[in-house]
């Protein structure tokens, strides 16, 4: 069992479900689970998932359906060199099927407790363990500030970092966990 679901419940948000109070320290994403969480849900946009603690939201992420596309790269040869070792040429293609980390916030007092990481393993397992369809890849367009995060969790740059962008996009690889 993850280690941080210790005395806390990890679930998806309801439909019609608000959350009360939360506060990661970002505006953006305290807006999102406080404010804008229940639309996306829905219009089919993507869904949510809270851990909490005594009854309180400690942190959330929500997913959506995307791809990694080779439009995205910023060349057709950086694109194969990174996709290269992952497929044989016959079964590369120019999209992968993938879930996307729309939002990912953890409470601010609640930082540097391991708790992002948990999330982060039970979103990969989740993916491997219980797939709903095909889905080889995790994507995430991370905030300048959570790079080191994300690479930590064996997330890849998809490009060289952009300064000039708030958001760097970055990817995952399901296939190193079989």
């Amino acid at each position: 069992m993850n280690s941080i679901l210790e005395n806390r419940r990890f679930r998806k948000l309801e439909e019609g479900e608000t959350i009360k109070s939360f506060n990661c320290g970002d505006t953006e994403l305290n807006d999102f689970i406080l404010k804008n969480a229940d639309n996306y849900k829905k219009t089919l946009l993507s869904v949510s998932y809270v851990l909490e603690e005594n009854d309180k939201v400690i942190a959330y992420f929500s997913l959506s359906n995307d791809n990694l596309s080779a439009d995205i790269f910023e060349s057709k040869t950086d694109f194969n060199r990174k996709m290269r070792k992952r497929f044989v040429n016959e079964k590369r293609k120019r999209h992968f099927p993938a879930m996307k980390i729309g939002r990912f916030a953890v409470e601010i007092n609640q930082e540097n407790k391991g708790i992002g990481t948990g999330l982060i393993d039970i979103i990969k397992y989740a993916l491997i363990d219980n797939p709903q369809s095909g889905c080889r890849f995790i994507t995430v367009d991370a905030y300048n500030d959570a790079i080191p995060f994300y690479t930590k969790n064996g997330f890849v740059m998809v490009n060289s970092f952009q300064k000039d962008r708030r958001t760097q996009p970055m990817f995952f690889d399901l296939a190193q966990l079989l």
